[in-house]
């Protein structure tokens, strides 16, 4: 049987999640715009899986936007907050996810003027340099909750705290984090924040961006009165439901100690092989379920390979760069020099993980490893 450890990149969807959503394709089939009951139905539905989310976020049931998944969330959060880009200024980290970097990169060729900074060895972005970075006509500053490859948790609260005190907008991509630590809107101070489902057990296909009561969001798609002006298009009410029950699962859930203790026993049986093996980001608060090991003088693409040949999905990294042999950004901007970074795997788990599962992946990169550093070793 084959054993997935790649949630990071995408979870298996629950049983109570996919009855939901087969339940919602047979009965709220109809346009939640319409006035009819079929349209009635399906919006109740819909309305009842905003408030579910809502609740996951700390939130109220009017401040959440329903998207087509976390990617579309960061990208209506930075178009549709900084507006005209001429003459911005907006402050990111390098290390955020593609959907950032890409979006902030696009506003940059439209006029704004962008400071990224970076992060130190352990993978956390500090704060303080965060804050030193912001200026007068910054309008934006975008930083993630928890990084999609280390799993380092980074200080939000703080630096959206100090935004607001100059007035400037806050975007937090809480993808990664949300579904596996608590996620509060409210505590971390956050002007906009996004989160996708299938990040913890939800459908493909839905996401949704928070927006705090009183901010301004210049639409990102147009063409219709949906979502409070905020996203047109026909809402997608059977995904939504599957949304709202993983959102309520993930809030009713202690998930996030159980899979620390398996996180650490992979860990602690890899280095007890002595296997010549490092943890990105060990010295920081971490994600429960998120380890990033380098594996030096290895081959972290071969070694990926020999785990799925053995019935074991792993990653070299964010699953949005795949396809790509150049190594991690990541790794790059902690300070790794890329022959080292390209002896990473990323292994993320889940509520389904099992410890005789973790044993049997700790036994099989026992076996894998030294062949794969031969191999390296050989060259092309």
């Amino acid at each position: 049987m084959r054993i997935y450890l790649d949630n990071n990149a995408t979870t298996p969807i629950d049983p109570a999640v996919l009855d939901a959503l087969q339940r919602a394709l047979r009965d709220s089939y109809g346009n939640p715009s319409s006035i009819h009951k079929e349209g009635q139905a399906a919006r109740r539905t819909l309305e009842q899986a905003r408030e579910e989310v809502a609740a996951l976020l700390g939130a109220a049931a009017r401040e959440i936007v329903f998207t087509s998944g976390g990617t579309e969330a960061n990208n209506a959060a930075l178009f549709g907050v900084i507006g005209s880009a001429k003459g911005s200024h907006v402050v990111t980290t390098a290390i955020e996810h593609p959907s950032i970097l890409e979006a902030v990169n696009v506003l940059k060729q439209r006029g704004a003027e962008v400071t990224t900074v970076g992060c130190d060895g352990s993978g956390r972005v500090r704060a303080e340099e965060m804050i030193a970075a912001i200026r007068r006509e910054t309008s934006l500053v975008t930083m993630m909750l928890a990084n999609n490859e280390t799993g380092v948790i980074q200080p939000v609260a703080e630096v959206a705290r100090h935004c607001k005190t100059r007035g400037v907008s806050f975007h937090c991509d809480a993808v990664q984090a949300t579904g596996r630590i608590p996620v509060d809107v409210k505590a971390l101070d956050v002007d906009t924040l996004s989160v996708s489902a299938h990040k913890f057990h939800g459908p493909k296909g839905i996401g949704a961006l928070y927006v705090r009561s009183g901010t301004t969001l210049e639409p990102f798609v147009v063409g219709g009165a949906q979502e409070r002006r905020r996203r047109a298009g026909t809402e997608n009410a059977p995904l939504a439901a599957g949304f709202g029950v993983a959102a309520t699962l993930a809030r009713n859930a202690a998930d996030g100690a159980r899979m620390l203790a398996l996180r650490d026993s992979l860990e602690e049986g890899l280095r007890a092989a002595g296997l010549p093996v490092a943890f990105n980001g060990a010295a920081e608060e971490r994600l429960p379920n998120t380890s990033s090991a380098t594996f030096r003088g290895a081959d972290g693409e071969a070694l990926v390979i020999g785990l799925d040949l053995n019935d074991v999905a792993v990653s070299t990294g964010s699953a949005c760069s795949s396809g790509r042999v150049e190594a991690s950004d990541v790794l790059l901007a902690m300070g790794l020099p890329e022959p080292v970074a390209r002896g990473t795997i990323r292994i993320s788990l889940s509520r389904f993980t099992t410890a005789q599962q973790i044993e049997r992946v700790v036994e099989l990169i026992t076996i894998l490893l030294p062949k794969t550093i031969a191999a390296a070793a050989m060259g092309p």
